[in-house]
């Protein structure tokens, strides 16, 4: 009966509170996304073909979706599985979903802020009376028993909303650290396909300079053999060695940075480099898809994670000029207590021997020295910092965009005039050799065909290279597909640790 009482009374204080409420402070307005339909002033829709495998053509589709697996277009199971290994076993990711764990909790607690708090007491004694107080006989038992109960609610009104604004925050500061969960599965996934390109690279550079280096010796061995028949002179031979040895010497840079990437890839799946990856990847096991999406640019606000982080930090850093305004208002709050105290167990509860109380308080500050006031001075400034980062982000992000644009175009050229440049370096190093052989030329004309086609064959490699770390940079710079994710994240009632997806894009193409 005393508790249903007092669920009464606090039921009304709470409904009173909340129609008496107001919000103060600005509401959130979601930023405009950038007025432009391209990235560039002269943006290509198509790259050119190189003519080898590995540098095909590409077409670039404006609006074409992007996967949830992203990775997969480069068609390779390793890389796949490589890729998986990593967002498990990482512990970037660990740290970052714990971050989103702690900022949900956080905003789960500020909601209690809204409810009254209702405490409940209990305490038993054991009383004696002196002597000299007592009003009965002597002979009569001067200790007794005290037992009390009691039942207290407190709740501060919210009238102008600055719980409210203090939970808008906090959520909107769990939704900023979602993304950077998102933001750290799309880097880690994207520097696992860089260090697996890079390691298909330098393996590449490797063996070729090991073909140069053979292709040096053997030349080394035609002019010993022509010197010794008085044909060639010492010099040239000399000069060979020295260009054998330089070519000798660039093959330990190479070893070591390939057994640096494999010692990245490991940490990046969340081995030790003493338990090296078991995948080996080569140029020729990782193929160039031939269509990449290009998302429109209004879209590109809603897909990046770091815009999204940004965006939500604006959203907290407006709701907080929101809670300081409120800190500058009356506060006001209502407690009840209801409480009984009885000489037994059997008689705590009766009718005889309950009490209760009603009281309100209201609080205004007069008089802080100008603490409440700058502080909300520090909130307005704190909103228009997140803003200005905010569109800083942005830009930024459509720079990454161009930037990658650029880069799929020029290294595509670059790439087609690496493969022309080495197969006439090819073809000049093979008339100088055959020429060397049958005493028609100088060692000097070899010795120059060799460097040159030495450089053409490596230029080519690293420009094969490009090409792939580029398409993977797209991907990363349009958001790379979380959203298309087939692990549950696009429906926040079935993970709570996902992030809002974009909106459905009706003008998209495909």
């Amino acid at each position: 009966m005393v508790a249903a009482r007092l669920m009464r009374m606090a039921a009304c204080t709470f409904a009173a509170g909340a129609l008496a409420a107001c919000t103060v402070g600005p509401d959130f307005l979601k930023p405009d996304a950038p007025k432009t339909e391209v990235y560039l002033p002269d943006q290509k829709s198509g790259l050119v073909d190189a003519g080898i495998s590995g540098g095909e053509a590409q077409r670039i589709v404006q609006g074409l979706d992007i996967p949830g697996q992203w990775w997969g277009v480069f068609q390779s199971p390793p890389l796949n599985g490589l890729i998986e290994q990593s967002l498990r076993a990482n512990p970037d990711i660990r740290a970052a979903t714990a971050g989103l764990q702690i900022a949900q909790a956080n905003a789960r607690a500020q909601r209690a802020t809204l409810f009254p708090t209702i405490g409940l007491g209990l305490g038993a004694s054991q009383n004696q009376v002196a002597p000299i107080l007592q009003s009965v006989p002597a002979n009569q038992n001067s200790i007794f028993g005290l037992f009390t109960a009691g039942l207290t609610l407190s709740y501060t009104l919210d009238l102008w909303g600055g719980n409210k604004r203090q939970i808008e925050s906090l959520d909107a500061l769990a939704e900023a650290q979602c993304f950077q969960l998102e933001g750290a599965y799309l880097s880690l996934a994207s520097n696992v396909v860089v260090a697996a390109v890079t390691e298909a690279s330098l393996r590449a550079q490797l063996e070729a300079t090991r073909r140069i280096v053979a292709a040096q010796r053997e030349t080394l061995g035609i002019l010993q053999g022509q010197s010794g028949l008085g044909a060639v002179p010492g010099a040239d031979v000399a000069t060979q060695q020295a260009a054998l040895a330089q070519a000798e010497a660039t093959l330990p840079p190479l070893e070591k940075a390939v057994a640096q990437q494999r010692n990245l890839l490991a940490t990046l799946t969340g081995r030790l480099p003493s338990d090296p990856v078991a995948e080996r990847f080569s140029l020729s096991d990782l193929k160039l898809p031939a269509e990449l999406p290009l998302s429109l640019p209004s879209r590109l606000v809603e897909q990046r994670p770091d815009i999204r982080a940004a965006e939500a930090n604006l959203h907290s850093a407006g709701a907080l000029v929101g809670v300081a305004i409120a800190n500058q208002l009356p506060q006001i709050t209502i407690s009840l207590g209801i409480s009984t105290t009885a000489l037994s167990t059997d008689t705590l509860f009766g009718p005889d021997q309950t009490s209760s109380n009603v009281g309100a308080s209201l609080l205004q500050t007069i008089l802080d020295g100008g603490a409440l006031s700058a502080k909300r001075k520090a909130a307005v400034a704190g909103l228009e910092q997140a803003d200005a980062q905010y569109r800083s982000v942005v830009l930024a992000a459509f720079r990454d965009v161009a930037n990658t644009l650029n880069a799929l175009e020029y290294d595509a050229l670059t790439l087609k005039a690496a493969v022309e440049a080495e197969r006439a370096a090819a073809t000049s190093l093979t008339i100088a050799r055959r020429r060397l052989e049958l005493g028609d030329t100088t060692y000097v004309f070899v010795l120059v065909a060799e460097l040159a086609y030495q450089q053409a064959v490596l230029t080519r490699i690293q420009a094969q290279a490009a090409r792939l770390t580029n398409t993977a940079a797209l991907f990363q710079a349009l958001g790379g597909g979380w959203w298309n994710r087939p692990d549950g994240m696009q429906r926040r009632s079935e993970n709570p640790l996902k992030c809002r997806p974009p909106k459905a894009d009706k003008t998209a193409s495909r």
